[in-house]
């Protein structure tokens, strides 16, 4: 259940379970694309070399190619459609992709052309590969943790009795202290 309340920019928003919203509670940065959230903003790959890779392989669909880069790259890079589609016209309009399949129904799917080839055959390392190799394998896993309590706690806020409630906010708290304890040692500790 959902309360609307006025958003910062004076702006009727939704706003999750939590007192002050979703965006509030997490420091108004969002929390992946959970209720609320604005969706993780990760790093970014060059998307026309990342298409070009893609459709060297076989004719995609728009769609796909966002699920493709983003299961290639360990999940660290999701280009928008907003990014994907416009680069997919350019380099229609380059000669490089061709689209077929534009029937009732049907999605349509882009495949290279000749000098699409060429151009693809440029490439020397994979764009998704290059966005993973730039990530701390620690910092993975941290958002990953921090991703799966966050998922906990909305699930808490929405179904647990007042008392798990509480019960949760002092585990919570106490977590927070712990962490900032981290923080405050040295690696020696």
């Amino acid at each position: 259940m959902y309360d609307q309340r006025w958003g910062r920019e004076g702006r009727r928003e939704r706003r999750g379970p939590f007192p002050g919203g979703f965006d509030e509670w997490s420091g108004g940065r969002g929390m992946g694309r959970g209720r609320g959230g604005r969706g993780h903003r990760g790093r970014r790959g060059d998307v026309r070399a990342a298409i070009l890779a893609l459709l060297a392989e076989r004719p995609m669909h728009g769609y796909e190619i966002i699920q493709e880069i983003s299961e290639r790259s360990g999940g660290l890079w999701r280009p928008s459609p907003g990014s994907v589609y416009p680069t997919l016209q350019l380099l229609s309009d380059e000669g490089l992709v061709a689209s077929t399949g534009s029937g009732a129904g049907s999605r349509r799917a882009f495949e290279l052309t000749e000098e699409g080839r060429a151009e693809a055959a440029k490439q020397e390392t994979p764009p998704w590969e290059e966005v993973a190799g730039q990530v701390d394998p620690q910092d993975v896993e941290l958002r990953t943790a921090m991703a799966q309590l966050a998922s906990a706690v909305v699930q808490v806020a929405q179904a647990a009795t007042p008392a798990q409630k509480t019960k949760s906010v002092d585990t919570l708290n106490e977590t927070r202290r712990a962490i900032y304890a981290i923080l405050g040692s040295t690696d020696d500790e």
